[in-house]
C-alpha cells in the first residue's frame, strides 16, 4: 500500500482517481471504499482535515446505501482521525463501535487495524491498561495470520503503552523490534515513527545523544515524505534537548 511505504504523491494521485471513476460509473460501493482508501493515505501522512472530510462523506454514503462492511471501515478510520486531531473521546466511541462491529461480523482481515487505531486513541486518552489489552490482542492476531505490516505497528504500539512505566527495558525493546521489521518491509512512515518514539524515550531517560540521533533521523524522514504534522512533533522534541 502506498501509505505504508510513504509514497504519498503517487498514492494520492491514484486515490483521487478512484472516487472520480466510481462517480462516473455510479458505483456506490466503490465510491465509499475509495473514500476510505484515500483517507487512509491522508491520515498516514498527517493531513487529518482532508481525511475527516472524506470519511464523514464515506460514513454518510455507506449509511445511505446500507454498505455495512464499508461503513465499519469508514467509521473506524474516522474515529482514528478524530483522536489524532484532538477529538479523543469522540474518536474512541467510533473506534469501539468499529471494533465491536468487526468482531460481530467476522471482519477478520481489518480487525487488527481497528485494534491498533483504538489502542493509539486509548494512549492519547491516558487509558494505558485498555491500550495494553488491545495492543496485545492485535499482536497475537497479526502473528497468527502472518500480517507482518500490522505486526510491526502493533509492536510500536506496545512500546507506546509500556513507555510511561518501564521505558528502557520493555518499551525500548518493542520499539527496536518494530523498527527492525518496519525496515525489512520498507515501511518508511513507521520507521520514522519508531525513531521519533525512541528519541522521546531516550530524551526522557536522560540519554541525550541517543535521543538527538533518533529525533534527527525522524525529522529528516518526515521532511522527505512531506509529513508536516509528524515533523512538527519531532521538532518540538529536538527543541527540548536545548
Amino acid at each position: 500500500m502506498f501509505a505504508d511505504l510513504g509514497e504519498f504523491e503517487e498514492g494520492i494521485a491514484h486515490g483521487q482517481e478512484g472516487p472520480r471513476l466510481a462517480e462516473v460509473l455510479d458505483d456506490s460501493y466503490s465510491l465509499a471504499f475509495a473514500s476510505w482508501a484515500l483517507a487512509y493515505l491522508h491520515i498516514t501522512k498527517g493531513e487529518l482535515s482532508h481525511a475527516v472530510g472524506l470519511l464523514e462523506r464515506g460514513v454518510a454514503l455507506s449509511r445511505e446505501w446500507s454498505l455495512t462492511s464499508i461503513l465499519v471501515m469508514n467509521t473506524g478510520s474516522l474515529g482514528h482521525a478524530y483522536a489524532l486531531s484532538g477529538r479523543t473521546a469522540e474518536g474512541i466511541l467510533l473506534l469501539e463501535h468499529a471494533r465491536n462491529a468487526s468482531e460481530t461480523m467476522g471482519f477478520g482481515g481489518y480487525q487488527p487495524l481497528f485494534l491498533m487505531q483504538l489502542g493509539e486513541a486509548y494512549v492519547l486518552a491516558g487509558r494505558l491498561e485498555d491500550a495494553l489489552d488491545v495492543a496485545g490482542r492485535a499482536l497475537t492476531l497479526t502473528r497468527e495470520r502472518g500480517q507482518r505490516p500490522y505486526e510491526a505497528r502493533a509492536l510500536r504500539l506496545l512500546g507506546e503503552v509500556t513507555a510511561p512505566h518501564d521505558p528502557l527495558e520493555h518499551a525500548g525493546c518493542h520499539y527496536r523490534d518494530a523498527l527492525i521489521l518496519a525496515e525489512e518491509l520498507r515501511m518508511r512512515p513507521l520507521i520514522a515513527h519508531c525513531h521519533l518514539s525512541l528519541g522521546k524515550l531516550y530524551r526522557r531517560t536522560g540519554k541525550r545523544e541517543e535521543a538527538r540521533q533518533h529525533l534527527t533521523e525522524a525529522t529528516t524522514m518526515y521532511r522527505k515524505m512531506d509529513m508536516a504534522f509528524w515533523r512538527e512533533q519531532a521538532d518540538v522534541e529536538i527543541g527540548g534537548l536545548g
